[in-house]
Order: C-alpha cells, then structure tokens, then sequence
C-alpha cells in the first residue's frame, strides 16, 4: 500500500495588530445644568402650588399644577440618561 503524501501546513501567522480608535465623546456639558434646572423647576412649581394654596402657578390647572411639576421632574430623570 503506498503511502500517502503529507501535507505541509503553512506556518502560524497571527492576524495583525489592531490599531487602537480614539473613542469620540461628545460634549455633554450641558446635561447637568438641564437636569439640576428640570429638578429645582418641578421642584419650585409644586412647592408654589401648595405654599399659595393653588393660586399660582397657573389657577385655571388646578390640582393640574403637581402634574405639570411631577411632569418637570419626570424630565430632569429623561435627560440624566444622557449623562456619561
């Protein structure tokens, strides 16, 4: 029985090197100051609300107003996602 040839396999060459990429961070400078402000704004509008007896902010919303307050706040924890 005649032997059968063997192959040669190439030798190992690992894959090249990746360069490393700068990871592009954008500015996000801005979402604190916008948070802090939705916050204190939501904050303000319900203590307001309750301190003037619902006479201000706005009358004609009514017990309306601690919506419109939550609501401030809701958005301040909407724009903290973005924070990194």
């Amino acid at each position: 029985m005649p032997k059968s040839r063997i192959r040669k396999k190439a030798d190992f060459t690992p894959p090249p090197a990746k360069q490393a990429t700068n990871i592009k961070l954008t500015n996000r400078g801005w979402v604190a100051p916008v948070m802090l402000a939705f916050f204190l704004i939501g904050l303000a509008w319900i203590v307001v609300f309750y301190v003037t007896d619902g006479d201000l902010p706005v009358q004609a919303l009514g017990n309306w107003n601690i919506v419109v307050g939550f609501g401030f706040i809701a958005g301040g924890f909407g724009v903290s996602t973005q924070w990194k």
